[in-house]
């Protein structure tokens, strides 16, 4: 049976193998990790066997764990690792590490139109991470939002688990609101969304064959927002 674990691109990982109740046979016992995309042998006991230094053994006295430490995983580390202990009989442990990297979306974009005195709703999902972002900002024209502003009607909840959402909500949309809007985990590339607030008019980049597009209703754009969610989870 094997183990998955997954890493965060250039975030030190560290594969672990415990050896228990093996008793006597642990002072004659060697662990070694191998990487069987190339067959390559890493590590026996704490010495390293690998000329690529990101690898290297730990272990401390008395201690049942052996863990293999990879510094700056990238994609191509990603596969199957054995942790081999010299018993007789020969047992292994087989752990399979999968390197991601996290993405950040904004659903809608990349223009979206608002019409003036309706709601800004603006959904950033941010996927592939394994473990949720310290925090999110939002920035409006490269300025960060202050959400106690005197502006007011400013509001943003996060939800944080597997896939971590975070909806920036801006009351009575008004033409000063209107530029680009920056999602930015702590964790993953930023991602933008170009927001135009209109007074009744409606651009050419919403008309296909001589119909005018009306902006889609902030309740409708919910919807939608909830159903992508529901799709990617």
């Amino acid at each position: 049976m094997s183990k998955n674990v997954t890493a965060l691109l250039g975030k030190t990982a560290y594969l672990n193998c415990r050896v228990k109740n093996l008793g006597n046979k642990t002072l004659n016992m060697q662990v070694s990790w191998v990487r069987h995309r190339d067959i390559h042998l890493l590590t026996v006991g704490r010495y390293t066997y690998t000329s690529d230094q990101r690898f290297r053994a730990i272990h401390l006295p008395h201690s049942e764990d052996w863990t293999l430490q990879i510094k700056y995983p990238q994609h191509r580390d990603s596969g199957i690792y054995e942790c081999q202990i010299s018993t007789t009989p020969h047992m292994s442990h087989f752990i399979h590490l999968n390197v991601v990297e996290p993405t950040t979306e904004i659903i809608g974009g990349p223009d979206l139109y608002i019409d003036r005195g309706s709601t800004i709703n603006l959904t950033c999902v941010v996927l592939y991470s394994p473990e949720p972002p310290a925090y999110i900002f939002w920035n409006h024209n490269d300025a960060i939002i202050s959400y106690d502003s005197p502006r007011g009607g400013v509001s943003v909840v996060t939800e944080k688990g597997e896939t971590t959402t975070s909806f920036l909500l801006i009351q009575q949309a008004r033409p000063s609101d209107s530029g680009t809007y920056q999602c930015n985990p702590s964790n993953a590339q930023s991602k933008s969304v170009m927001v135009h607030v209109l007074n009744g008019e409606y651009p050419a980049a919403m008309q296909r064959g001589g119909q005018a597009f009306a902006p889609t209703s902030p309740a409708h754009c919910f919807v939608l927002a909830v159903s992508l969610l529901i799709s990617l989870s």
